[in-house]
């Protein structure tokens, strides 16, 4: 079922209600998700992208009962990913030779994931396709998040079609912002940004910023997944440049594993000091055995600081605990601070490894760590309180 966006452009996309993974298993979506393909009926027909490979005969069947296929002028991709992309493959099969707009480095991806020749018309900053009383400006938007990623604009209806920008894994049966939760609307669009964005900050920011350069009137903003932006767009854009801004805030998150309680206990008396030290700072902790990942991603990037820890397992460090971390390094947090705790039996290199890891993704590291042997006693626990306590004078 198409939604009526403006006179001359509907959104034709699917809702997917019960994803829950995504990128394989590196993002959860707890709320499921929307694939977002928009038609433009001007005196030129354009479709704007097309959605995930799964559903693509249901979009299809839904494309041909909004428009003859062959009066489809031209095809625009913003975006080569699979899940933007994923029918394009079967739409082609039925016009074949329909003209193709996307960037060259988009004609790359497109011909390695599918092995087609098609109307390839490479665009780049600047170019415009006129498609009658509006006009499509085509903006490179290299790495957010892949290096195909473009932006369109149309005039007249003065619409951002954004890509993956501004979007968040969100289904529901509302189209606009201005319809849905806003609490639940903003931390999805957090968790998406922290997720997949932060790596590019300052791309983020220096493409918002030329694109705000243009001083293009902008009355919706059309994301590939989630909400279309309709009431005060540039809410989500100054959102953005906030969070592109190294963000945090006011928070210590502890992230941990345990095996037998005892890291657990460390955790919580590293808390309660920080607590003492500063009962206007928020803790969050997290165990990553019961946790989903992506979530407590999502905290560390909002957090001024993180203690990370993990019991000693053959001289290193749990499963867990190894597979955030490796995510936390390729999210290229920056000017976040860190300490490191952990206990063990014999051997007990597990803050030394937190530590070395911890400084190879970018942290500041504030002081050695903090460690116990087995179950840790009161007097550890007591140091644990007070390493709580010190741990906010340094930061």
């Amino acid at each position: 079922m198409s939604k009526k966006i403006t006179d001359k452009v509907s959104w034709v996309g699917k809702i997917d209600w019960e994803l829950r993974r995504f990128h394989g298993d590196e993002l959860s979506t707890h709320k499921g998700t929307s694939y977002n393909s928009y038609l433009i009926r001007d005196e030129k027909n354009v479709l704007i992208d097309t959605v995930w490979e799964p559903y693509n005969k249901e979009f299809i069947a839904n494309l041909k009962k909004e428009i003859d296929l062959n009066d489809i002028d031209y095809i625009v991709v913003n975006h080569a990913e699979i899940d933007h992309s994923g029918s394009l493959y079967y739409l082609m099969q039925e016009i074949p030779n329909t003209p193709i707009y996307c960037t060259a480095n988009g004609v790359k991806s497109l011909k390695g994931h599918y092995h087609q020749d098609w109307n390839f018309v490479p665009v780049k900053t600047g170019d415009t396709l006129n498609i009658g009383k509006s006009t499509l400006t085509f903006v490179e938007a290299r790495m957010l998040h892949w290096p195909d990623t473009m932006f369109t604009y149309m005039s007249g209806d003065n619409i951002l079609f954004s890509t993956d920008g501004f979007g968040q894994h969100l289904s529901t049966e509302h189209l606009f912002n201005d319809l849905v939760d806003q609490s639940e609307l903003y931390a999805e669009a957090l968790k998406y940004y922290a997720n997949i964005l932060t790596p590019f900050n300052k791309m983020v920011a220096n493409k918002i910023k030329e694109v705000l350069s243009f001083n293009l009137p902008l009355d919706y903003i059309c994301t590939s997944h989630g909400v279309v932006w309709r009431d005060n767009p540039a809410q989500i854009v100054e959102k953005y440049l906030e969070w592109a801004n190294d963000y945090k805030e006011n928070q210590i998150t502890i992230v941990y594993d345990t095996m037998w309680d005892g890291t657990r206990r460390l955790a919580q008396a590293i808390s309660d000091g920080i607590q003492k030290a500063d009962s206007e700072v928020t803790v969050k902790l997290y165990n990553l055995s019961h946790s989903d990942k992506n979530d407590v991603l999502a905290e560390v990037f909002k957090s001024k600081a993180i203690i990370f820890g993990s019991p000693t397992v053959n001289k290193g460090i749990t499963y867990a605990a190894a597979g955030i971390l490796e995510m936390i390094k390729g999210l290229a947090f920056k000017t976040k601070k860190a300490g490191a705790f952990g206990t063990y039996g014999w051997s007990g290199e597990s803050v030394k490894v937190i530590t070395e890891w911890l400084k190879e993704a970018g942290f500041e590291m504030v002081d050695e760590g903090i460690r116990a042997t087995w179950n840790p006693d009161e007097d550890a626990l007591g140091q644990a309180v007070q390493y709580g306590i010190d741990f906010v004078g340094k930061i």
